[in-house]
């Protein structure tokens, strides 16, 4: 448990560093190098333009290690091109329209709608938890919005 904490910390400071230069979404998730399964599936959706927008969007992002958990196969069938909607599905379960710090979590349950049209459930009962997967690093702020960053990929 101090291990996956001095982890989480890590990552804190240093998407952190990365989001100080004023990077977008996609920048500092690149410059934080626990990200790159979730970069090649959203340059495969072909959603890193939405990714790199204006915004202010907020992304659930699961971690290398995240997308690791997945059944054996699940991610290298996604990547195929006929699986290009799929995908875009999948990860645009992963983004909110507009920017939520973990300061707007309200202890207990709110339903949160996502870009693919679907709400998932966040809860703030000690930690934040979004449809079961633990936030494990909030409030990465970039020039378009806020990264928090979670133990699991979200399924819709």
């Amino acid at each position: 448990m101090k291990f996956a904490k001095l982890i989480a910390a890590a990552a804190v400071l240093t998407l952190s560093a990365a989001s100080a230069n004023a990077a977008n979404i996609v920048e500092t998730a690149k410059s934080a190098g626990q990200f790159n399964t979730l970069l090649t599936a959203a340059k495969a959706a072909g959603l890193v333009p939405a990714l790199k927008s204006k915004g202010p969007l907020t992304v659930f992002a699961p971690t290398d290690a995240a997308f690791a958990k997945l059944p054996k196969g699940t991610v290298a069938s996604l990547l195929k091109p006929e699986n290009k909607h799929k995908l875009a599905a999948v990860l645009k379960y992963h983004v909110v329209a507009g920017e939520i710090e973990a300061a707007d979590i309200k202890p207990g349950r709110s339903h949160v709608k996502t870009l693919n049209g679907k709400s998932v459930t966040v809860k703030k009962h000690g930690g934040v938890t979004v449809n079961g997967a633990r936030v494990v690093a909030a409030d990465v702020n970039a020039s378009n919005g806020v990264i928090h960053v979670i133990n699991r990929v979200l399924i819709p």
